[in-house]
């Protein structure tokens, strides 16, 4: 049952581009071991007929094309057969950002996403979707958690203090380059940490404390702020601190100052029009992607070792403090 609340997110160009999507992969990437249904319709499983995309003859999962991410049409298409397999049912994958991502769950358009946790709580909000598994990657210090990092350069003055205040209190002043105004690790943490040691009292306030404020637009772009002089510090995801974000070289050139833990690593989310029992089916399947044979292709897709079960509440927690703390809406 969807939420009917009113939201800044819109039907938008992004998610007709994520309709045509859907259309143009249900049209070429028919399920494993099943002909090619006819234009405009995705096989079914023998002993079924291909019905309504809203019956639930099928599932349809959403893949992010997330930064430092290559290929991804590809690999999610691999992904979906082995579900397809596993639940013997026409499974279709497609490549979409996360706001596409949430207005296909809350039109009924997709079943399953992958997300971040900020879109996983909009998701929640106008889909009534949840968050069932986490990513671990080698590269997240928590395993199904990661660090958000303020990153100085080597020969920066200033220096890792043990009380955090005054750590945080020495970037007074100083110019600083955000990942962007959305991001999880490079923005709404730090604000929020701001916040909670006092030193601002809201997002509105962060240009106040800082002597000038800019955003790189992702990770790549922060951390080249910090590297050509433009900026005193980046604040940035830890695991941003190597390629293919910045070179092995470049990663000698910087520190970080500050780091920020439990930042809700990225999960699978499944919107509740999937009955229970498919829903647990399909977690189990996706679970597959942990075994020897298949993990080959979670890695492949955004560098993850594993998909491990989470309390949708309790994984999101973090980031809805976080956005509370700096005033900032889901």
């Amino acid at each position: 049952m969807k939420l009917n609340r009113t939201t800044s997110f819109s039907l938008s160009a992004a998610l007709l581009a994520l309709t045509t999507a859907f259309l143009s992969a249900c049209n070429t990437q028919p399920s494993s071991n099943q002909a090619a249904a006819p234009q405009g319709q995705t096989a079914a499983p023998q002993g079924q007929t291909a019905t309504n995309a809203n019956s639930l003859n099928q599932l349809r999962v959403v893949f992010p094309s997330r930064s430092g991410a290559t290929e991804v049409q590809t690999k999610a298409n691999a992904i979906a057969t082995l579900l397809s397999k596993e639940l013997n049912m026409p499974v279709t994958a497609v490549v979409g950002d996360d706001t596409a991502a949430v207005e296909a769950l809350k039109a009924e358009q997709a079943e399953v996403a992958f997300l971040s946790s900020r879109p996983a709580l909009k998701a929640e909000q106008l889909a009534n979707s949840r968050l069932y598994l986490a990513e671990v990657r080698p590269d997240y210090s928590g395993g199904h958690t990661y660090r958000s990092v303020f990153v100085v350069p080597n020969d920066s003055p200033l220096q890792t203090k043990d009380d955090a205040k005054q750590n945080l209190e020495q970037l007074r002043g100083k110019k600083i380059a955000f990942t962007s105004p959305t991001s999880g690790s490079g923005f709404i943490f730090p604000v929020s940490t701001l916040v909670n040691q006092g030193l601002i009292e809201n997002r509105d306030r962060v240009k106040e404390f800082f002597g000038e404020v800019t955003y790189g637009n992702n990770y790549s772009g922060a951390l080249q702020a910090v590297l050509k002089g433009q900026a005193d510090v980046a604040a940035v995801s830890e695991y941003a601190l190597k390629d293919p974000y910045i070179t092995p070289e470049e990663s000698k050139q910087v520190r970080i100052l500050h780091a920020i833990t439990g930042v809700p690593a990225h999960g699978v989310a499944i919107d509740d029009r999937v009955p229970a029992d498919l829903r647990g089916r399909l977690v189990s399947a996706l679970q597959k992607l942990n075994e020897p044979a298949n993990n080959a292709l979670l890695k492949d897709l955004y560098n993850s070792t594993k998909l491990v079960n989470v309390d949708h509440e309790s994984h999101l927690a973090p980031m809805k403090t976080a956005l509370q703390q700096a005033g900032i809406e889901p």
